[in-house]
């Protein structure tokens, strides 16, 4: 018997779905965020937070924005990894207010109070890691509880941020943890859903060369990449590190290659993710170049590739991509979905650029463009996320 992929729902389409609210709101927010950041990058704007405004850009990038999205994914594939009906309707509106909670106790944290501000804003990451362990063990789809190790530890690493920030002033290892947290669930969901996807048009359009499966290579490429980065976590500016990392951005590449990605020209939805998941070894390369060139490379450069290029492309072509196929829409990116994908391309380039030759126009370039492609993607898909699927 085929599972039933949803319960009888009535209630605001907005609800029935986890990718629906999440990639609607992170999205938004994403873009609202660096519109708010530049401002207060220059001076001109206060936010009310005990964090200082690069630990508030950045914890909200990785714990406001990603924590979005990654829930959105998380609730929508799980239902189809376990065969278990969809998280939907108050239990989902619950997840969402504690994450807008968790927007407004950072934001407002000098008036909460550190650990008041701390409380609220993990219960979103906590409800969510519990959410997701209960359905794949109540679906008993064992294999899948290694994807929520990475949760678990953005997770481990929100909550080490604001002990950093309360003890030490700013935070250090914590944001290079959530990073790490956050590639190392790109490489693995990447590893998955792009040579699946690739594989499916490939065989229906262009047939030839196929995605190589998974195999002993990518076990490989993974831990060592992984290893790289635990590394670089706590030891940036180390030589070994500097090593492990070029390591591990070469295997990446090379793991890359093997999924056929320049074969899918013709159909812009993968073409993306092969797009979006080449800033992985390209960020990888830059914080090795750090290590090993400290004086030449910055680390702020690396940072941004994997941040705003691997980070936000991966999600931005995810987001379109579910979206479009979750409301039963035509899997087309169509012109504004090349101009906003290449827009959030150009932010991550430019901002790396501006790592290397510093200036406030070229921050302003990169977020305007940033802005440009998360603003476009909430008001792009907002009808299909906020609307009943179409019929088939």
């Amino acid at each position: 018997m085929a599972v039933p992929r949803l319960r009888a729902y009535e209630g605001p389409a907005v609800l029935s779905y986890g990718f629906r609210p999440f990639f609607l709101l992170g999205a938004a927010y994403s873009g609202l965020s660096i519109l708010a950041w530049l401002p207060i990058y220059m001076g001109l704007l206060e936010t009310r937070s005990l964090f200082l405004p690069v630990d508030w850009h950045v914890h909200e990038m990785l714990f406001g924005f990603l924590a979005a999205v990654v829930a959105g994914f998380l609730l929508t594939a799980i239902p189809n990894w376990t065969g278990r009906l969809p998280v939907q309707g108050t239990p989902l509106a619950v997840l969402v207010a504690l994450w807008i909670a968790g927007r407004v106790a950072i934001y407002y944290s000098a008036s909460l109070g550190w650990w008041q501000a701390a409380i609220i804003d993990n219960a979103f990451l906590v409800a969510l890691t519990l959410a997701a362990v209960r359905e794949i063990v109540a679906g008993r789809n064992w294999r899948n509880l290694k994807v929520l190790m990475p949760l678990a530890v953005l997770l481990l690493a929100n909550i080490l941020f604001h002990v950093e920030v309360q003890t030490a002033g700013i935070s250090d290892v914590s944001r290079r943890l959530g990073l790490c947290a956050a590639i190392v669930l790109i490489m693995i969901i990447g590893g998955r859903i792009i040579p699946s996807f690739t594989r499916n048009w490939l065989v229906r359009e262009n047939p030839g060369r196929l995605p190589v499966p998974f195999g002993q290579y990518d076990v490989a490429s993974l831990v060592v990449s992984t290893a790289a980065l635990t590394l670089w976590v706590f030891l940036p500016e180390a030589l070994l590190t500097g090593v492990l990392l070029a390591i591990a951005a070469v295997s990446q590449a090379v793991r890359l290659t093997r999924w056929a990605g320049e074969r899918t020209v013709r159909d812009a939805l993968v073409l993306m993710l092969h797009i979006a998941y080449a800033f992985v070894p390209f960020g990888l390369g830059l914080l090795a170049l750090s290590a090993l060139l400290p004086e030449s490379v910055p680390q702020a450069a690396g940072f941004h590739a994997l941040g705003g290029g691997a980070i936000g492309a991966m999600t931005l072509a995810v987001m379109m991509r579910a979206t479009l196929g979750h409301t039963g829409r035509m899997l087309k990116a169509g012109l504004a979905g090349g101009v906003i994908f290449g827009a959030v391309c150009v932010a991550a380039i430019v901002r790396v650029w501006a790592a290397f030759e510093p200036g406030l126009a070229w921050v302003h370039i990169s977020g305007t463009a940033w802005m440009i492609a998360f603003l476009g993607f909430a008001l792009l898909y907002s009808p299909a996320l906020l609307r009943a699927r179409r019929s088939s």
